[in-house]
C-alpha cells in the first residue's frame, strides 16, 4: 500500500519561503524510479501541475508559473520529496498535494508530468497562505 503524508504547509509573507515535504512510503526511490509530482489547488479553481520529478535519472519538470522560484527535490534515503517554495506569492496561496504514478507509468512527457490525470496515489494535501 503506497501512502504520501505532506507536511510543511504554514502561513508566510509574500516574497517568503516554505519547504514541503512528502514522506513516501510503500515506494522504495533507491530501487525504482518513481515519477512524483507536486499539484496545488485554490478554492473555486482547478488542480493544476507544479513540479514533478523522476526519482531515478533525477528529471524535473515545472510550471511556468513558477520557474525559477520553486524547486523540486528528492531524498532516496528518506524516500521523501521535497518542494522548496521561495519568493511566495498570494497567488500561490492554495492546498498543496503530492502525488506518485504506478510503477511503470511513463514519466517521460513534460506535460503529462504536469497533469493530474497519470497519476494514482495523493497524499491529504497541505495548506500554503501567502498574505500581501
Amino acid at each position: 500500500q503506497v501512502q504520501l503524508v505532506e507536511s510543511g504547509g504554514g502561513s508566510v509573507q509574500a516574497g517568503g519561503s516554505l519547504r514541503l515535504s512528502c514522506a513516501v512510503s510503500g515506494y522504495t526511490f533507491r530501487f525504482n524510479s518513481h515519477c512524483m509530482g507536486w499539484f496545488r489547488q485554490a478554492p473555486g479553481k482547478e488542480r493544476e501541475g507544479v513540479a514533478s520529478t523522476v526519482t531515478g535519472p533525477g528529471w524535473t519538470y515545472y510550471a511556468d508559473s513558477v520557474k525559477g522560484r520553486f524547486t523540486i527535490s528528492h531524498d532516496n534515503a528518506k524516500n521523501t520529496v521535497y518542494l522548496q517554495m521561495n519568493s511566495l506569492e498570494p497567488e500561490d496561496t492554495a492546498t498543496y498535494y503530492c502525488a506518485a504514478k504506478l510503477i511503470g507509468a511513463s514519466c517521460s512527457d513534460a506535460y503529462l508530468n504536469l497533469n493530474s490525470r497519470g497519476y494514482y496515489y495523493w497524499g491529504q494535501g497541505t495548506q500554503v497562505t501567502v498574505s500581501s
